[in-house]
């Protein structure tokens, strides 16, 4: 070209114009749909039962048994409303190479979506605890599950009583 401009290429004129509309549609979707666990079930597991307590436990624990001990959840027995209960958990861990807990998951028994909190951990972390505020929708068991790095599971379950419910707009 006269002016020392190189002429582009139709693939990078394609390329931008691809890269722009992802861009758009990530925009587009709802909030909802991007904040949606992302669980793909093991094999054996029908996938319509991911959405159920059972659904997502078998989708974590991939056939492996969960024993009770060593996790402690703590949850109010009683909140006013769902929409922000404090809640913490505590593994027994020496959270050393040799020992220390991979992740902890919060399963709920009656949110539309039943894995409430998915926290990952290391041999790094000074102790094996989370604290947050999550949502329920209702009065019900929540379960929290910690896998430790020999691939056990241990649990603890609380029951809670929810007076006004959250999630009632389905997330």
């Amino acid at each position: 070209m006269p002016d020392g401009r190189r002429p582009r290429t139709l693939a990078a004129r394609g390329a931008r114009r691809r890269a722009l509309a992802a861009l758009v549609a990530l925009f587009a979707l709802p909030r909802r749909a991007l904040a949606q666990p992302i669980m793909n079930p093991a094999p054996g597991v029908d996938a319509r039962t991911i959405n159920t307590p059972q659904g997502a436990l078998q989708s974590i624990l991939k056939g492996a048994a969960m024993r009770r001990g060593r996790v402690r959840l703590e949850l109010p027995s009683a909140a006013e409303n769902g929409h922000s209960v404090p809640m913490t958990v505590r593994v027994d861990s020496p959270m050393s190479e040799a020992d220390y807990v991979r992740r902890i998951d919060l399963v709920s028994e009656k949110n539309p979506v039943p894995l409430v909190a998915s926290f990952f951990l290391g041999s790094h972390m000074g102790r094996a605890e989370v604290e947050s505020r999550v949502r329920l929708n209702g009065t019900q068991r929540v379960t929290a599950l910690a896998e430790l790095s020999d691939g056990s599971f241990w649990f603890d379950a609380a029951d809670i009583v929810v007076n006004e419910s959250a999630c009632l707009d389905g997330g």
